[in-house]
């Protein structure tokens, strides 16, 4: 029970924290670095997570996203925050997979969904990153639709090892806390 709180806790302080990150980043231009299949960015901002690795893939004739997946490092925590993005009409109670040569990841659950898709969000443990960096070849998240039918959505894992070595570097270089606004003064007792 206790390690579920503790989970939820650091779950809700990562994704509050890439909220503002994601907010104060909107005005501030990232650093970009492009590792094969993988773009590393660094947002010029104070943040215990500064830094992302995200690969995107669009339908070439629709030019609409079909997945997207974002992998933060919070050096302070030791620990990673996962993000992937898949189109509407999913099944929401179905959840997600992540699955390579050699792994296969837990049902993932959806946290959220908006007008530009529905989104698993959460932190992951160390184990799940080991697992995707030394796989081999692609890569696919596994979405069930609607109509009960499950569909995989391939994504790269070229470069995905030096990319996460890249981002880690820089996450732990640029980490700032975030700073948590006083607390008010207690009042002045009146006579």
């Amino acid at each position: 029970m206790m390690k579920h709180i503790l989970m939820g806790a650091v779950a809700g302080l990562m994704l509050a924290c890439g909220v503002a990150q994601a907010q104060d980043a909107a005005a501030a231009k990232p650093e970009l670095n492009r590792v094969d299949d993988w773009l590393v960015r660094c947002f010029p901002i104070a943040s215990p997570s500064p830094c992302d690795m995200l690969q995107e893939l669009d339908d070439q004739r629709t030019r609409q996203r079909v997945v997207a997946l974002s992998i933060a490092f919070y050096p302070s925590l030791n620990r990673h925050a996962l993000q992937i993005t898949v189109p509407l009409e999913i099944s929401i109670p179905k959840g997600l997979k992540i699955q390579t040569d050699t792994y296969t990841s837990p049902t993932l659950k959806y946290r959220r969904c908006d007008r530009n898709g529905c989104y698993v969000e959460l932190a992951v443990d160390n184990g799940m990153i080991e697992s995707l960096a030394s796989s081999s070849g692609g890569a696919k998240v596994i979405i069930a639709a609607d109509n009960g039918k499950t569909y995989p959505l391939a994504f790269s894992l070229k470069g995905f090892s030096a990319a996460h070595d890249d981002m880690v570097a820089k996450a732990k270089a640029k980490a700032k806390p975030v700073s948590q606004p006083d607390a008010a003064a207690p009042a002045a007792a009146t006579p």
